[in-house]
């Protein structure tokens, strides 16, 4: 947080109306969450004198606004949940409704620093397309858990033929999301960067490439903080306690571990050497794999900033990138 304020609005987002509020200036205003709304919303904030706005990420109901308001040069603060609640606590707020919540939110974003980058409108469609496959690997995991209940052949074949359906489906749709991304230049040079590191496929590397566009922005530390695994000191007085990880995204955690796990018992030598590294000083096979779920996302990270293949030699070059 900054000292200094200055005007803003807050947008307390809901699937079908926008609640806002202005800042230091209570004013309210409400509309509809579609075009004809965020028409509406601008046309008023331009009339106040507005040049900034927060708004709540709200699950993905605030994304289409957040779109139309860049378009009209408007500077957009997207704020997480828990950064409104604890501001909230930390002004002694408890009180909780729509049009306080976006009072709350446009103070918050007044003195904030953060910003918010014009969403590229095509990882917002390809990141719908990941979820429907995460959701139909999900519904395999799910019929493989159930497989586990039964005895009976009948039934224990109609798992099996539901279960090679739905491994069919979410192979063709990873084919044609591939070859969707492949058809922009950026997109597809990225995800070939991305893929010739050793142990990452192009499950993974499609995540990457669609869920984590600050890839080659930002530093190692930034990019470990963003997925979730950089490492949090929790000391206090004479008590150490354990560094853990915490927050971050975990719909590309998800394959990181996915990947990290056989690459760092075969497929990359480095990750090897570092697993075997950290388990012979005693560390556990969790805290061994989440250094090579880091590992792996910092040597994302290189490769897309320099734009070259990584190649066996890069973890030494890169340990300063």
């Amino acid at each position: 947080m900054t000292e200094i304020s200055m005007k803003a609005a807050g947008i307390d987002t809901g699937k079908i109306w926008l609640d806002v509020a202005t800042y230091p200036v209570s004013d309210k205003q409400k509309v509809p969450n579609n075009a004809d709304g965020w028409q509406t919303l601008a046309d008023w904030l331009e009339r106040q004198g507005i040049g900034r706005v927060g708004i709540e990420a709200s699950g993905g109901y605030e994304r289409d606004v957040i779109a139309y308001l860049h378009q009209r040069g408007f500077e957009v603060v997207l704020l997480q949940p828990r950064q409104v609640r604890a501001f909230g606590l930390y002004k002694l707020r408890r009180a909780k409704n729509d049009q306080l919540g976006a009072a709350l939110i446009a103070e918050c974003a007044a003195r904030s620093d953060a910003r918010c980058h014009a969403p590229d409108s095509r990882l917002i469609a390809f990141g719908e397309w990941l979820l429907f496959i995460e959701q139909i690997e999900a519904d395999i995991a799910c019929l493989k858990t159930r497989r586990e209940r039964f005895t009976d052949r009948r039934i224990l074949e109609e798992i099996d033929r539901s279960t090679g359906e739905l491994k069919s489906r979410c192979k063709a749709q990873l084919a044609l999301l591939q070859a969707a991304v492949r058809e922009h230049d950026d997109l597809a040079r990225k995800l070939d960067l991305i893929e010739s590191i050793d142990g990452i496929g192009i499950r993974t590397a499609l995540t990457l490439v669609i869920l984590m566009p600050e890839l080659g922005r930002v530093d190692r530390e930034e990019i470990a903080a963003l997925t979730g695994v950089a490492p949090y000191d929790d000391q206090s007085g004479k008590r150490e306690g354990e560094r853990h990880i915490a927050g971050g995204r975990a719909r590309v955690r998800r394959p990181l571990f996915n990947a990290a796990l056989p690459a760092s018992q075969r497929w990359n030598e480095t990750l090897v050497e570092l697993y075997d590294r950290l388990t012979a000083k005693g560390k556990s096979h969790k805290a061994a794999l989440i250094a090579c779920v880091r590992k792996l996302i910092i040597f994302a990270n290189t490769v897309v900033k320099r734009q070259t293949p990584w190649t066996k030699s890069a973890p030494q070059q890169n340990s300063s990138a």
